[in-house]
């Protein structure tokens, strides 16, 4: 495949934001996107809240894990985007860099974690659209 884009979003425990992130990457970049999420201490496991909430919109994250920095391929991002994980992020290579101000859903309800997941989305969506991506959903 061609001009693939790599795309990594990171959170402190990798269980929700970054997760989240991940899975609207691969679903709205397709083949295109080459996605991955990771934590800056990760918990180890995805958020019971964050799977319920993507099976809504149809994707599994029970295939996902939490994982570290450390965990990932040492290639250069197309992308990064941080969540709250601040000096612990600069390790990682990228031609352009974000850090979204979302707030951290894991004790919200699900309404709000619903709304927390849906901004996820549009900014997902505004970032691989800002590198090239053309989103297919």
């Amino acid at each position: 495949m061609g001009d693939v884009k790599r795309v990594l979003f990171v959170c402190v425990e990798n269980a929700n934001r970054s997760q989240m992130a991940e899975a609207f990457a691969r679903m709205l970049g397709g083949p295109a996107v080459e996605a991955y999420s990771s934590g800056s201490r990760p918990s180890g496991v995805v958020n019971p809240k964050a799977i319920a909430a993507m099976a809504e919109l149809g994707y599994d994250l029970t295939k996902h894990g939490s994982k570290s920095l450390t965990e990932l391929p040492d290639v250069p991002f197309d992308f990064v985007a941080t969540m709250g994980c601040g000096d612990a992020c600069p390790l990682v290579r990228a031609a352009v860099r974000a850090d979204w101000q979302i707030p951290d859903p894991k004790h919200m309800p699900p309404e709000e974690f619903r709304a927390v997941r849906d901004l996820i989305r549009g900014k997902v969506r505004e970032a691989l659209e800002s590198i090239g991506v053309a989103v297919t959903a």
